[in-house]
């Protein structure tokens, strides 16, 4: 995107960034990676820098996990860029509740590591998913180094349930033309 900050663009009056806050509302802790441009952050949300700064998707999710300072059982990831995120994690987290009632338990002794969103296309969307947070933090550990890495890599062992959503779901501004679409796409239907 030539350096422009993809958070920043507006779909339906809000930045992305703020619709991926708003996508994470009922979370205890809400981190917001990487915000820049002088851009602030809404009332209550932890603001944190990965490091390095620009260093991928994995060193924001140390940097995310490292500012929880009292972590819930499960960790939302989500990037940013993602065009209905809202509606994403409503329906990771039907997912996860779902599952949990057809094992007869809550959330917490479900035998997953996490939810993942999986594209129409069979792609994982590791940075669209709900993960068990020791799991994720110990899948971290594990890993060594987060600048450059891929979380692809990270989550590999993780035992994950796949969520299959809409293209539209998992959809997030990579182009030129993925901004254009966004500011003039209707967000309702999908």
């Amino acid at each position: 995107m030539g350096g422009v900050d993809k958070t920043a663009i507006v779909a339906d009056g809000l930045a992305l960034s703020d619709h991926a806050v708003a996508a994470a509302a009922r979370a205890r802790t809400v981190v917001l990676v990487g915000l820049r441009d002088g851009r602030t952050a809404p009332d209550g949300v932890v603001v944190t820098r990965e490091d390095p700064p620009f260093g991928g998707p994995v060193a924001g999710i140390v940097a995310g996990l490292t500012a929880v300072v009292e972590p819930a059982p499960w960790t939302l990831v989500l990037a940013c860029d993602l065009v209905q995120p809202e509606r994403a994690v409503d329906a990771l987290l039907r997912a996860a509740e779902a599952r949990a009632d057809a094992d007869g338990s809550d959330t917490d002794g479900l035998d997953a590591d996490g939810f993942v969103a999986v594209d129409e296309d069979g792609r994982r969307q590791p940075l669209l998913a709900l993960y068990r947070s020791t799991a994720l933090r110990d899948a971290v550990a594990a890993l060594g180094d987060p600048d450059g890495a891929a979380v692809r890599r990270l989550t590999a062992a993780l035992r994950l349930v796949e969520v299959p959503l809409s293209a539209g779901l998992c959809a997030d501004v990579d182009e030129p033309a993925d901004a254009a679409r966004v500011a003039d796409t209707p967000r309702l239907l999908d």
